[in-house]
C-alpha cells in the first residue's frame, strides 16, 4: 500500500489533534480552581528549567535574536505571567453586582488553535499554553516552518509538565507535519472554537477568514518621539535597549525616531555615544537594497540580526561595538523604505520643527504597523494627552517599545499576543490574557416589575402635558383655575 502524501498526512494529523484535543479540553472545563492551578504550577517549573534549552534552540533554528533575551522572554510567558494571572478569576463566579442583581458566569471555549511566529517561537508556545490552560481550554499548535523543532519542543514540554499535574491527555498538542494544508485544517476543523494568530500579515488574515473567532496581531511600525523637554540621555537608553532586545525581534519595538530641530545635535550625539551608527546617505540605500525584497517586504534573512552582519551583508564597516544602524529618512513610503517594519537592529531616523510636525509624521508611519504600538518621551503631560489620540494600541511614555508593549517595564498585561484593534484588523486592543480566552454568562436578576415598564413613562407624559397646559393659561384663566381648586379642598 502506497504511502500517503505529507499533505494527506498533515490533514488527517490536524483531524487526529482536534479530536483529541476537544475531548480533553471538555474534561479539563470540570476542573476546580485548585486543580487549574496545580497544573499551571509544574508548567511554570518546567518552562523554568528549560528556558535556555529553549532559548538556545531557537536561535540556532532561526538564527534570529540573543539567547539570553530569548531566555528572558520564555521566563517572562512563564514566571511572570503566572505572577500575574494567579489571582485572576476564571472559573465559575467571577463578578457579582449586588445592587443590580446580576452575576458572571466564566466558562471555557473549548479548543484554542495556536499559530506561532518564528521570531518568539518558544515564549509564545509557552505564553499560549499557560493562558489556555488558565482559562480551562485547549489548545494546538501551528508552528511555523522555519522555527518548527524549538515550537514543538517546547509545546510538548508543556503538555508532559500539564498531563503529569493531571491534565488529560492531549489537551496541549503540536502539528508534527508542518504543512499549509494542516494548519488549514486545523483552521477549519470543527472541534476548534477559536484561533489565536500570532505571525505574518498573511498568516492572521487567514485566521480572519476562517469562519472562526479570531484573536490576531497584526503588524507594528512603532514611531518613537523624543520631544524637546524630554530627559534625553533617559530616552536614549532606554530606546537602544528595546531596539538590541533580541535584535528587535518584537513587534513593538521601535521603527523610527523622531526629535525636534531644538534637540535633534544632542540626540545625535547620545545615540552615538551609545553605540549607535548613524549610516550616510549611500550606506543607507545598501542596507535597505538587502533588508527589504518585493517592495517593502523585509528579507528574512536579516530579521534578528545584529548591525555587524547587515553592514557586512551590504558592503560597509560598521565600527566595533555598534549596537544599532540608523538611517536618515525624508519622508514615509517607498522612497524611505526604511519607514516601514524592521525587526532588526535597524532605525530610520527623522527630524520636524515641532511636536504638530511630530504628530503628523506619526500619523502617516502608523498607517504601515496602524493600531499596534508608539512610544513618546516627554515630560509634559498635555503633550502625552495629545500623542494619545494617535491610531496606536499602546502608548507608551518614557520607556521601551519592546519592554513596555509587552508589559515587562509598564502595567500592561504581560503579553506576547498584543491586539492591534479594527485599526489594525484586529477583534481586540489589549495585551491578550486568558480572560479573552473565556465566554462569559450573565444572570440577571428581574429588579423592576414587567407590568410598571411603560407606565412610569405614561405617568410622566401626562405631567408633561398638563404643564404644557398651565404654560398656556393667561393669568384670568389661571386664578379660576385655582379658585376651582380651592374650592374642591373645602369640600
Amino acid at each position: 500500500m502506497e504511502s500517503l502524501d505529507k499533505d494527506l498526512q498533515s490533514i488527517q494529523e490536524a483531524r487526529d489533534l482536534a479530536k483529541k484535543g476537544k475531548e480533553a479540553a471538555n474534561k479539563l472545563s470540570e476542573y476546580t480552581e485548585e486543580q487549574i492551578d496545580r497544573i499551571l504550577q509544574n508548567m511554570v517549573k518546567v518552562a523554568k528549567e528549560y528556558e535556555v534549552y529553549l532559548a538556545e534552540m531557537a536561535v540556532e533554528e532561526t538564527g534570529f535574536g540573543k539567547i539570553e533575551d530569548k531566555t528572558f522572554k520564555n521566563h517572562m510567558a512563564s514566571s511572570i505571567l503566572y505572577d500575574s494571572i494567579r489571582d485572576m478569576k476564571t472559573i465559575g463566579v467571577i463578578e457579582e453586582d449586588k445592587e443590580k442583581q446580576t452575576i458572571s458566569i466564566a466558562e471555557p471555549v473549548g479548543l484554542i488553535m495556536g499559530i506561532v511566529p518564528s521570531t518568539n517561537p518558544t515564549s509564545t508556545t509557552i505564553f499560549k499554553s499557560i493562558i489556555a490552560i488558565k482559562s480551562r481550554n485547549g489548545i494546538v499548535f501551528s508552528p511555523h516552518p522555519s522555527a518548527f523543532k524549538c515550537t514543538s519542543k517546547a509545546a510538548k514540554l508543556m503538555e508532559e509538565a500539564a498531563v503529569a499535574a493531571g491534565a488529560p491527555k492531549g489537551i496541549i498538542s503540536c502539528l508534527s507535519l508542518c504543512t499549509m494544508e494542516g494548519t488549514n485544517e486545523l483552521m477549519k476543523a470543527p472541534e476548534v472554537s477559536m484561533i489565536i494568530a500570532t505571525g505574518g500579515p498573511g498568516m492572521v488574515k487567514a485566521a480572519y477568514s476562517s469562519g472562526k473567532p479570531a484573536l490576531g496581531v497584526g503588524a507594528g511600525n512603532s514611531p518613537a518621539y523624543i520631544e524637546k523637554s524630554a530627559n534625553i540621555e533617559k530616552a536614549v537608553r532606554n530606546i537602544i535597549a528595546s531596539k538590541t532586545f533580541d535584535n528587535g525581534t518584537i513587534c513593538a519595538s521601535e521603527q523610527s525616531i523622531i526629535c525636534e530641530k531644538s534637540n535633534e545635535e544632542e540626540v545625535v550625539r547620545t545615540f552615538e555615544k551609545h553605540g549607535a551608527y548613524f549610516m550616510n546617505e549611500e550606506e543607507t540605500e545598501k542596507v535597505c537594497k538587502i533588508l527589504f525584497k518585493q517592495g517593502h517586504t523585509m528579507n528574512g534573512k536579516f530579521v534578528g540580526r545584529s548591525p555587524d552582519v547587515i553592514g557586512k551583508a551590504a558592503g560597509f564597516n560598521v565600527p566595533c561595538g555598534t549596537k544599532v544602524l540608523i538611517g536618515r529618512q525624508n519622508g514615509v513610503g517607498c522612497d524611505n523604505l526604511l519607514s516601514y517594519e524592521k525587526l532588526t537592529t535597524v532605525l530610520g531616523f527623522y527630524v520636524v520643527n515641532d511636536w504638530e510636525e511630530a504628530c503628523e509624521l506619526s500619523i502617516q508611519l502608523l498607517q504601515n504597523g496602524i493600531g499596534h504600538t508608539m512610544s513618546i518621551h516627554t515630560e509634559n503631560k498635555d503633550i502625552v494627552r495629545k500623542f494619545a489620540k494617535k491610531p496606536a494600541s499602546r502608548i507608551l511614555v518614557n520607556t521601551g517599545g519592546s519592554q513596555g508593549g509587552t508589559g515587562a517595564s509598564t502595567g500592561l498585561m504581560p503579553s506576547f499576543t498584543l491586539g492591534c484593534g479594527t485599526w489594525g484588523g484586529s477583534s481586540v486592543s489589549e495585551n491578550v490574557t486568558p480572560m479573552h480566552l473565556l465566554n462569559i454568562k450573565r444572570v440577571a436578576y428581574g429588579i423592576v416589575d414587567c407590568e410598571e415598564i411603560g407606565k412610569e413613562k405614561e405617568s410622566e407624559d401626562k405631567k408633561i402635558e398638563c404643564l404644557n397646559k398651565l404654560e398656556g393659561l393667561n393669568n384670568d384663566e389661571l386664578k379660576e383655575l385655582m379658585d376651582k381648586i380651592v374650592a374642591f379642598m373645602k369640600r
